[in-house]
């Protein structure tokens, strides 16, 4: 899936080993997430070896490992500067601690130093270009840093996973934002979009586990879908086609799931029952976040590991998947059904399997399909 051949060319100079750096930050996030879904099957009650100890630290990998890691990889790209890089390093590093059975608050404790070096790389990006997104970006960076340091004051991950959530929702809606710019204005949005933050951040100060701040949290979520679907671009780039369409329908999907999550938190409050907790958690990570992950593949790993990805239509396949999957594991709970919400997690991981396989079958082919035109001088290969 990688084009070798452009890294193979670059001196040895300090672009090259950020791009190394990158690419082993990269496979740090690649463990994170395999160890985290190996832990997700434990939890829905697959006898695993090790799969108890993984259980636990599920969500700490999949939050801070992964999209921590990730994230503040994407962040410190942007910004181009070297002690950036520090905040995915020690992200890295929690998760090797985590792995290797240290104590939890040795990898608590770098995945709080990460979120601080997130939060100083957001906010000089923030007074470098002050805007309601890149606000929005900084008070997300935040939140994951509460929510790490409440995890190192031993908290319980049910009682502080909601400044885990809105880490992910500011992040992605903060990104959605800055785009939501290249369209007609109109009256209300950031003022729609500020206090969809405020309710996020009583509701996430409140706790998901209380009646009052599980409310607070879902209806934070219901007014963010309100807003995405009323002024984010993937309205129009649905109309699209090829890879502006695939993305376009990412995005959607992931909007409905986010509402979803917001009706279950007001419906089913986590405190009074796990079906609620577990139905609000997975529509959010899965359905929300997994699918803004797959739409925006395509851009972030050319733009941050030099790696060329192409589109193709066989790309639905595993999205659907996806869906089917948290959809199974929703009806499931909600029935009570323990063979389907454990046939679901299996498929979720057949899903992201499976969209890995396609992009890089898509690549390949893409490569292949396009040596014959390699030797016209001048023609360009960006598509």
């Amino acid at each position: 899936m990688s084009d070798m051949s452009s890294s193979a060319t670059l001196p040895l100079t300090g672009a090259r080993r950020r791009l190394e750096l990158r690419f082993a930050l990269l496979a740090l996030g690649a463990l994170a997430l395999m160890a985290g879904l190996y832990g997700a099957l434990g939890r829905l009650g697959w006898a695993l070896p090790a799969g108890g100890s993984l259980a636990a630290l599920h969500g700490p990998l999949m939050i801070s490992g992964l999209f921590g890691t990730l994230i503040s990889l994407e962040r410190a790209v942007a910004l181009g500067r070297g002690w950036s890089y520090a905040a995915p390093v020690f992200s890295g590093l929690g998760t090797l601690a985590l792995l290797a059975g240290a104590p939890e608050a040795m990898g608590a404790g770098a995945y709080t130093l990460a979120a601080a070096i997130l939060a100083g790389a957001t906010l000089q990006i923030t007074m470098q270009q002050p805007a309601v997104f890149t606000g929005a970006l900084l008070f997300g960076a935040l939140a994951w840093l509460a929510g790490n340091v409440l995890w190192l004051m031993d908290g319980s991950v049910p009682d502080l996973v909601g400044w885990w959530l809105a880490f992910l929702v500011l992040t992605i809606a903060g990104e959605r934002l800055e785009l939501s710019r290249l369209m007609p204005q109109r009256r209300g949005s950031e003022p729609l979009f500020l206090f969809a933050v405020g309710l996020l951040a009583a509701g996430a100060q409140n706790g998901l586990m209380t009646e009052n701040g599980a409310i607070l949290f879902g209806l934070a979520l219901l007014v963010t879908t309100v807003w995405l679907m009323r002024h984010d671009i993937a309205l129009l780039n649905v109309r699209r086609t090829g890879q502006t369409r695939f993305m376009a329908a990412c995005m959607l999907t992931g909007y409905a799931w986010l509402g979803l999550a917001g009706l279950a938190l007001v419906t089913f409050p986590p405190g009074d029952t796990s079906f609620g907790y577990d139905l609000a958690l997975h529509t959010v990570l899965i359905g929300f976040v997994l699918s803004m992950v797959f739409g925006h593949a395509l851009i972030i790993l050319p733009a941050v590991a030099r790696i060329r990805v192409r589109y193709a239509p066989v790309l639905y396949a595993p999205l659907l998947l996806l869906h089917a999957s948290l959809a199974l594991r929703a009806g499931a709970g909600l029935a009570g059904w323990e063979a389907g919400r454990m046939a679901s997690g299996v498929l979720t991981l057949l899903a992201l399997a499976g969209f890995a396989a396609s992009l890089t079958g898509a690549s390949r082919n893409d490569r292949k399909t396009a040596r014959p035109a390699e030797p016209c001088e001048g023609e360009s290969r960006a598509h």
